[in-house]
C-alpha cells in the first residue's frame, strides 16, 4: 500500500506500512540473529563470548538496505546479504559464528512474525475503538425508527441503533478470533536447511525452544517452513475485518444517497465540477479495501500449496500480498474510526422516508393483525389489494384497510408499535452486553 504514492494516504496506512516496510524487516532480522546467538551461547552451542561479543556489535547496527536489496536479486532471499554484513560488523572468529545452524527461511519468517505481533497490536487497538464508537452509536438510537430495507427494496420498520448493533456483533467475533488465531500464528521458525535442525544436533530442539522464549514467541511442535497455514489464518481474518467494514461502508453509502438522506459523512469529499457534491470517501475507501483483501486472499491460500520442505513460488507470494492485506486492514479501521466519529445521523429525515412510504411497510404487520379475524390467507389477500390501491392512488394503506374491514383492529396502535419492534431493544442490549 506505501507503493500507492499519492493514493495512499486514502488507501495506505502510514503507521502500518512502517511496521511492515523495509527498515523494520531488516532490524526484525538482525535482532533474530542476536537472540539466536545469545541462545546458542547460553546453551553452549558457540562460546558464550562469542554471543556476547555478537550482541554488542549488532545491538544498533543498521543494516545496508541497497546491499540487502542487491542480494535479494541475486540469492532470492536479503538473508545472504544481510549475514555477509553481520559477519563483517562483528568481525573476527565471532563474525563466523553469526548465522550459526539457522537458514534463511528461519531468519525471514521469524523476523516476520515478530512485525506482524507489532501489526496486530496497532489493529487490535483499532478494532477496540471502533467497537467503542459503534456500541454508542447504537445506545443513542436504539429507539430511532427507520425504514429496514431487504433486497434494495422497503420492507418493514426497524430502529437504526438495530442496524448498528448488526455492525458491531461481526467485530466483536473478530476481535475473539484474533486471540484465538495469535498464538497459532505467533510461533518461532527454526529449522535449518531442511527443517530436520540438523546442523545444531542434539541440541536442536533446545535452541528452537530457547529462541521462542528469548524472542517472547510460541514453539511450534516442529518447524513450520512449509505449514503456511499460520498466515493463510491471518490473511482469513484480516480480509474477515475489511469484509465487515466493507458492508458498514456500502450501507453508509447507501443511505447517504441524496434521494434516501438518512445518514452523511461530516467530512464529505467535494467534486472537480459539482459544487453541490459531498462524497462519502470514507464509506467508498471501506468498499474498497474489502474487496481488495477479498481478492488477495485467494493468493494467500494458494501459496498453501508449498512443494517438498521449501518453496521460493510460495514464500514470494505471501512477501507480495500479505503485508498488502495487513496494510489494507490498517487504513480501513482508521476510515471507520473517523466516519463512526462524525457520522451525522438524520432521523428526521428517517421519519420523512417512513411517513412517505404510503404505510406500505406496514403489510406485514397488518397481516398478523387481522389473521385473529380472519383465515389467514384472506388477511393476506386484502392487504396485498390494499397494497396495491395506496400505490396507484396515493393514499395510506392502514386507511384503505380500515374502511374495507370492520375486524377491531386499533390502526393507530399498530403504526406506533410496528415502528418500535418490541425486540428490537433487547437485541440490542444483547449485543452491547457482549464483553468489550
Amino acid at each position: 500500500m506505501d507503493a500507492l504514492g499519492i493514493f495512499g494516504p486514502l488507501l495506505g496506512d502510514a503507521e502500518a506500512a512502517a511496521l511492515l516496510g523495509d527498515r523494520a524487516s531488516a532490524r526484525a532480522m538482525v535482532e533474530v540473529e542476536i537472540a539466536l546467538a545469545r541462545v546458542e551461547g547460553r546453551l553452549g552451542v558457540i562460546e558464550p563470548a562469542a554471543a556476547a561479543a555478537i550482541e554488542e556489535a549488532l545491538a544498533e547496527f543498521v543494516p545496508d538496505a541497497a546491499d540487502l536489496a542487491r542480494g535479494t536479486a541475486a540469492a532470492g532471499v536479503p538473508v545472504p546479504a544481510l549475514v555477509a554484513q553481520l559477519r563483517r560488523q562483528v568481525g573476527g572468529e565471532a563474525g563466523g559464528l553469526v548465522h550459526w545452524g539457522a537458514t534463511s527461511q528461519d531468519i525471514v519468517d521469524t523476523a516476520l512474525v515478530l512485525r506482524l505481533r507489532d501489526v496486530l497490536a496497532l489493529l487490535e487497538r483499532r478494532l477496540d475503538e471502533v467497537l467503542a464508537l459503534l456500541a454508542g452509536l447504537a445506545d443513542t438510537h436504539r429507539a430511532t425508527p427507520m425504514l429496514g430495507r431487504t433486497r434494495f427494496q422497503q420492507a418493514v420498520p426497524t430502529t437504526f441503533g438495530l442496524k448498528v448493533a448488526g455492525w458491531l456483533v461481526p467485530l466483536l467475533r473478530h476481535r475473539d478470533r484474533l486471540r484465538e488465531l495469535r498464538p497459532r500464528l505467533l510461533m518461532v521458525q527454526l529449522g535449518g536447511a531442511a527443517g530436520n535442525l540438523a546442523a545444531l544436533g542434539e541440541a536442536g530442539v533446545a535452541v528452537m525452544t530457547g529462541l521462542a522464549a528469548e524472542l517472547g514467541l510460541g514453539c511450534p511442535p516442529l518447524p513450520w517452513h512449509n505449514q503456511r497455514d499460520g498466515l493463510a489464518e491471518l490473511a482469513s481474518w484480516l480480509s474477515l475485518v475489511t469484509g465487515s467494514l466493507g458492508k458498514l461502508g456500502l450501507d453508509v453509502l447507501l443511505l447517504a444517497q441524496n434521494e434516501v438522506g438518512e445518514v452523511r459523512e461530516a467530512e464529505g469529499g467535494g467534486s472537480s465540477t459539482m459544487p453541490q457534491k459531498s462524497n462519502p470517501i470514507r464509506a467508498e475507501a471501506l468498499v474498497a479495501l474489502a474487496r481488495r483483501n477479498a481478492t488477495l486472499l485467494g493468493a494467500m491460500h494458494g501459496a498453501m500449496a508449498h512443494a517438498h520442505e521449501r518453496d521460493g513460488t510460495s514464500w514470494q507470494l505471501e512477501w507480495l500480498t500479505l503485508p498488502d492485506m495487513a496494510t489494507a486492514t490498517a487504513a480501513a479501521l482508521a476510515h471507520a474510526q473517523v466516519l463512526l466519529r462524525t457520522l451525522v445521523v438524520d432521523a428526521g429525515r428517517m421519519r420523512v422516508n417512513l411517513d412517505a412510504s404510503l404505510g406500505l411497510f406496514l403489510a406485514e404487520a397488518a397481516s398478523f393483525a387481522l389473521a385473529p379475524h380472519m383465515p389467514r390467507a384472506e388477511a393476506q389477500a386484502l392487504v396485498k389489494a390494499a397494497c396495491r390501491d395506496a400505490l396507484e392512488q396515493g393514499r395510506d394503506m392502514l386507511g384503505i384497510l380500515a374502511q374495507r374491514t370492520t375486524a377491531p383492529v386499533d390502526w393507530d396502535r399498530l403504526r406506533r408499535e410496528a415502528e418500535q419492534p418490541p425486540a428490537a431493544a433487547s437485541l440490542i442490549d444483547r449485543a452491547l452486553a457482549e464483553p468489550r
